[in-house]
């Protein structure tokens, strides 16, 4: 590294403290007994949806490779996690800056290919290379370095409280950190025809416990009689299987089921409120009569690019 470069790297360093600062005393001010009630009232429980909903906006910037809004999006993300942050410090478990010295020193500790006198070091093996090879050196770090065992199970290690979508991604990852899964796609596909065949079937005996016990009319969802709840129990179930494996099919084509389904509410959100909003200025109503004139519209919108 040049002399040029190092002190160009500096002063971008001191310039990211002074920026990370500066948004740190304006936190205390607004959670300070004279500033914002609205941020005065939040509590890192009350917080828990905003920085969610925060992370899934930024995602959808940096998908849509928009940097002006990822700029935005990011920002809204670092503040939630930090606002969140300085709650724990007022309340004495932990200050802001213990967790920022936590996370740099986890970084330097998982990284001992980077940063050689990490204690990390240990448990390096040879040259890492690949991306996958690092991630196994951190899993070997997180044992006997940090001393993460003692899990009955390696699906343990995934969270019950996340997402069901999410859940079934990462616990599938780690069940193919554990050679458990297919080599090649081919059999991933043929199970997501194979589980919805099994739905197919599953609504079959639906229909024949309704109509056994209401007639030809009942509606599906409609539930009557032991046996027709038994069925109903039994699409559920093999909906969740044909979830679980579209869920692994996307894994291995490196698409984030979260993700996904995040963009695809936000394109029906607004195709659907294209629809509403023309089909409101022309007088028409949304009634379930007018199903042609709601078609058009949202080919429109599609067409559109919305």
């Amino acid at each position: 590294m040049s002399g040029e470069t190092a002190i160009k790297n500096k002063d971008e360093a001191s310039e990211t403290a002074a920026s990370f600062g500066r948004l740190y005393e304006t936190i205390r001010t607004l959670r300070a007994p004279d500033g914002c009630p609205w941020d005065r009232d939040q509590t890192p429980l009350s917080m828990r949806r905003d920085l969610i909903e925060e992370v899934f906006e930024a995602v959808d910037a940096v998908t849509q490779q928009d940097a002006p809004h990822a700029k935005e999006e990011l920002g809204d993300v670092v503040l939630n996690a930090s606002l969140t942050a300085y709650m724990y410090e007022q309340s004495g478990d932990f200050t802001v800056a213990d967790m920022l010295d936590e996370l740099t020193e986890k970084l330097i500790r998982r990284h001992p290919h980077v940063f050689k006198q990490s204690e990390g070091s240990a448990c390096m093996t040879g040259e890492v290379r690949t991306s996958s090879e690092v991630i196994s050196q951190w899993d070997k770090i997180k044992e006997t370095v940090e001393g993460r065992k003692g899990a009955a199970s390696i699906l343990d290690e995934v969270p019950a409280g996340f997402p069901p979508l999410l859940r079934a991604y990462k616990m599938q990852k780690k069940a193919g950190k554990k050679g458990f899964d297919w080599k090649t796609i081919e059999p991933v596909a043929a199970k997501v025809q194979e589980e919805f065949s099994e739905v197919r079937e599953a609504e079959e005996e639906v229909k024949t416990a309704r109509t056994a016990s209401a007639g030809e009319s009942a509606p599906l969802s409609v539930h009557s009689t032991p046996s027709a709840d038994s069925a109903q129990l039994h699409l559920e179930e093999e909906f969740g299987d044909l979830l679980f494996a579209v869920v692994n099919y996307m894994r291995h084509l490196g698409v984030d089921p979260e993700t996904a389904m995040d963009r695809a509410n936000r394109k029906f959100y607004r195709r659907f409120s294209y629809v509403e909003q023309h089909m409101a200025e022309a007088g028409i109503p949304m009634d379930g009569e007018h199903l042609a004139d709601e078609e058009r519209l949202w080919n429109e919108a599609k067409r559109s690019g919305l």
